[in-house]
């Protein structure tokens, strides 16, 4: 009798069989349901581009509402979304990954972590349209939004687009002049996706680094069910809690009409703590409050930035507008040194040495902010304080993995690692905020950019127990339920979660954990290997 494949194996079969599942094109029906909105299915279309055969066709055959944007866009914000009365699809022209569940749709920073999967699995050619894609959206919405539905219009998401284009492009070897001038074309896309971000409303004060910032305002639309539920649960934080977070609430009264609030108005217990924290507590005194047009601006800025939702920046990070993360100007850095590397290969040398420059002088700037010489971390600045923040976040290993950090502070990072170094993995924060991602949760994205930052400097030893940890975990809880989770309890090693605020359910498929799964696998030496096989 043949031998029975080994645990390794089996979930690298599913990743693989799992990529078509995942698959969307515009003649697939799969592609249009959204579970995050109410409504009959819509495509859009850019303001300018005609229909096609193919887009009739699938009208019929997917009984899809087919309308144009109301006008043509050009950058991001360009959009007034109030016209736009039912939220749908946003067209695009190749097939896409999504990464699963509610979430069925081309989303900005997954497919850098789904793309390194794609190329790793030898699927190159549907890698290299999903970047075809994300320069559509540039052309044609503004951005490389944060995802391909019109209630993402206001917003991009972490700038990963250099980092596909590199993974494609130096996947395919030797290169000819095909190869050349698809990069010329990416070199245009990522200089026009970069300005956006070293421009306002995204400049962070005048520390001349950048911030996440979301154009629209008040709630949302995209949280799964009502999303009062959510805000209501925010409100009630700050209302418990008082103090600073006044700011981010409005009290609705005589002086202030519901008709000047924005999004909706909420009754509490008026009694003191003790009657908000007990479900048996009666009170008459109520008082309304509403969430302010500030908090809003946070909340909407947060989910730019990918971490939605944390306490990283301030309770639900209703301060992420007011913040220069280490995240995104890390990989502001990165891209600054793609186009430097892209310019080379195209002959641009005087380019590359304002690239090289530019890089030089973010360099500088994130040293100055965000270096926390006696700590040894890197930590965000909110630059309307002027104070460097105190939370421990995981995104201290980004400036690893995209090279600025001089050997001794990457060190100094490593000196640390036990913070943050947990029997699955490595873990967001310390903080227990009741949210995803915080303690004691561990993302596969954040897995591969610490593995590959220590990887940079030398620590192969713990970027390999690192790897076995998360792998191991992931492989386990497979093969307790034959699934890949969006997130995990890295400190339990189970992807059994009990998110208490934000996004509660554990989805399956899932994009990003695939690809990591793949690609840190492929990255560990044979004797881990081995190991892994054996589990």
């Amino acid at each position: 009798m043949a031998d029975q494949p080994d645990s390794l194996t089996n979930i690298q079969d599913y990743i693989s069989q799992g990529w078509d599942h995942l698959t969307r094109s515009l003649t697939d029906c799969r592609t249009y349901p959204d579970v995050k909105t109410e409504g009959e299915p819509v495509l859009y279309l850019p303001a300018a581009l005609p229909d096609t055969p193919l887009v009739t066709e699938m009208q019929k055959s997917c009984r899809v509402r087919v309308d144009h944007l109301p006008e043509k866009i050009t950058k991001g914000g360009d959009v007034d979304v109030s016209k736009i009365q039912t939220e749908g699809l946003l067209y695009l022209e190749h097939p896409y990954v999504v990464p699963g569940g509610q979430f069925n749709e081309m989303y900005g920073w997954d497919s850098y972590f789904i793309i390194r999967g794609l190329v790793r699995d030898n699927r190159t050619e549907l890698a290299k349209g999903m970047v075809e894609d994300f320069f559509f959206e540039i052309e044609h919405y503004g951005d490389v939004l944060n995802a391909n539905r019109t209630y993402y219009l206001t917003r991009s998401q972490p700038p990963f687009l250099t980092s596909m284009i590199m993974a494609v492009f130096e996947n395919d070897k030797p290169k000819n002049a095909q190869d050349i001038e698809w990069l010329r074309k990416a070199y245009k896309y990522a200089v026009r996706d970069y300005d956006q971000w070293i421009q306002p409303p995204h400049l962070a004060g005048d520390t001349g680094l950048s911030r996440y910032f979301d154009h629209g305002e008040g709630p949302v639309p995209e949280i799964v069910g009502d999303p009062n539920l959510y805000y209501r649960g925010v409100a009630q934080f700050f209302h418990l809690h008082g103090g600073s977070n006044e700011r981010f609430l409005v009290r609705v009264d005589d002086a202030k009409p519901a008709s000047k609030v924005i999004g909706s108005i909420f009754a509490f217990p008026d009694c003191g703590n003790e009657a908000l924290l007990s479900s048996a507590a009666t009170c008459e005194k109520q008082t309304h409050v509403a969430l302010s047009a500030e908090y809003y601006k946070g909340d909407r800025s947060m989910r730019e930035s990918g971490f939605d939702v944390s306490f990283r920046f301030g309770p639900f990070s209703a301060d992420t507008h007011h913040f220069a993360p280490v995240c995104l100007n890390s990989l502001l850095y990165k891209t600054e040194k793609d186009l430097e590397k892209m310019s080379r290969l195209l002959g641009r040398p005087s380019d590359a040495e304002q690239w090289s420059q530019k890089a030089a002088e973010r360099r500088a700037k994130i040293d100055k902010y965000f270096w926390d010489e006696k700590v040894g971390l890197y930590f965000d600045y909110d630059f309307t304080t002027q104070k460097r923040s105190d939370y421990r976040y995981a995104t201290t290993f980004y400036p690893l993995w995209t090279g600025l950090a001089t050997k001794q502070q990457a060190d100094a990072v490593m000196r640390n690692l036990a913070a943050f170094e947990e029997p699955g993995g490595i873990v967001m924060s310390k903080r227990e905020s009741q949210t995803q991602w915080d303690y004691p949760y561990g993302w596969a994205p954040i897995q591969l950019l610490a593995v590959e930052g220590m990887r940079k400097y030398g620590y192969e030893a713990e970027a390999n127990r690192i790897s076995y940890k998360f792998l191991s975990m992931v492989m386990q809880n497979f093969e307790r339920d034959h699934t890949i989770r969006e997130k995990y309890d890295v400190v339990s090693r189970t992807s059994n979660v009990h998110v208490l605020q934000g996004y509660k359910q554990n989805v399956i498929g899932f994009g990003w954990t695939n690809g990591v799964f793949l690609e840190l696998a492929h990255q560990l030496p044979p004797d881990f290997v081995a190991r892994l096989r054996k589990e």
